[in-house]
């Protein structure tokens, strides 16, 4: 039996909700770890629902939430500019802008690089903004 995906009706945490539910394997208990990760990072941090993908908001994009078949995809919109020590990122690295990283069935997440990544990449946002 194929999921169903979320539609767009409903708040963003809803649909969030909805897709992890959704996902029903790793890629789901994946998702919602890295949700709640994200979300202790940054207490003012906003969930948004956008291009069908969870999106985490701060002074603009931190970060989206995207599944595919054998990764899950947390990308940093303005991840190029963020500070990154722990070696985080491991995809989109050729971009001007952008930094993602892929998070396989197998890897364990380090919860304080990834809370530490989260913050810099809201500064760098609110930086920006008071340009």
């Amino acid at each position: 039996m194929k999921k169903s995906t979320p539609n767009r009706t409903g708040s963003a945490s809803e649909l969030i909700d909805a897709k992890i539910a959704a996902l029903g394997d790793w890629r789901g208990e994946m998702l919602s770890r890295l949700r709640a990760l994200i979300k202790a990072a940054d207490p003012k941090i906003v969930e948004e629902w956008k291009w069908g993908v969870p999106v985490w908001s701060h002074d603009g994009i931190v970060c989206t939430g995207e599944t595919y078949k054998s990764v899950v995809k947390t990308t940093f919109a303005k991840g190029a500019s963020v500070p990154d020590p722990a070696g985080l990122f491991n995809s989109s690295l050729d971009g001007n802008v952008r930094r993602a990283i892929d998070f396989r069935e197998e890897d364990k997440l380090d919860t304080k690089a990834l809370k530490a990544l989260v913050r810099a990449a809201a500064a760098v946002n609110k930086s920006s903004a008071r340009d």
